[in-house]
């Protein structure tokens, strides 16, 4: 399979739902030394006059040591017959075995860093940003349910710097 650049004006998606209910990967490295993580928080906007995506990591993740050791970074989006793979890799860490193949994923090297074959449509990212989110700042108390190990997020603001779709 190869893929093509295209605008990203030109896409026609729903990010509640590519990111929300269909998740995607966060991959970091090289293609002979990546790690990925499933993810199903995150947004795209337009920030800085860039086109950009947010994205979130607990500081526990094996991915968030190959994030913060590179500039780049890719979202990867595949469609609903990945749902398994999805799930086992958001369930299973790359510190323990080689996750990205027992899901049955093949790594693919895009400007200097790396997505999956097997994705639909791949983000190649820019990280611009990084702060941990502070739970003194929450506005809304109920919000700290989600950290219940007070393991905050890592907030990542990267640039979508290409976008790539699967060739048919």
């Amino acid at each position: 399979m190869t893929f093509k650049t295209v605008h990203i004006n030109t896409l026609d998606m729903n990010p509640f739902t590519k990111i929300g209910k269909e998740w995607l990967l966060i991959t970091a490295g090289t293609v002979d030394n990546c790690n990925t993580m499933t993810a199903s928080w995150g947004g795209l906007g337009f920030l800085w006059n860039r086109n950009v995506a947010t994205v979130y990591i607990r500081p526990q993740r094996y991915t968030k040591l190959f994030v913060d050791d590179n500039d780049m970074f890719t979202l990867s989006f595949f469609g609903r017959d990945f749902r398994k793979a999805l799930t086992y890799i958001g369930q299973t860490s790359g510190r323990d075995e080689d996750k990205i193949a027992t899901a049955g994923l093949t790594p693919y090297l895009l400007e200097n860093t790396v997505g999956f074959e097997e994705a639909e449509m791949i983000f190649v990212m820019k990280k611009c940003y990084q702060t941990s989110i502070d739970p003194e700042k929450f506005l809304d108390a109920t919000i700290a349910e989600h950290y219940p190990d007070k393991d905050y997020h890592d907030m990542y603001i990267a640039e979508i710097v290409n976008v790539y779709v699967k060739e048919q």
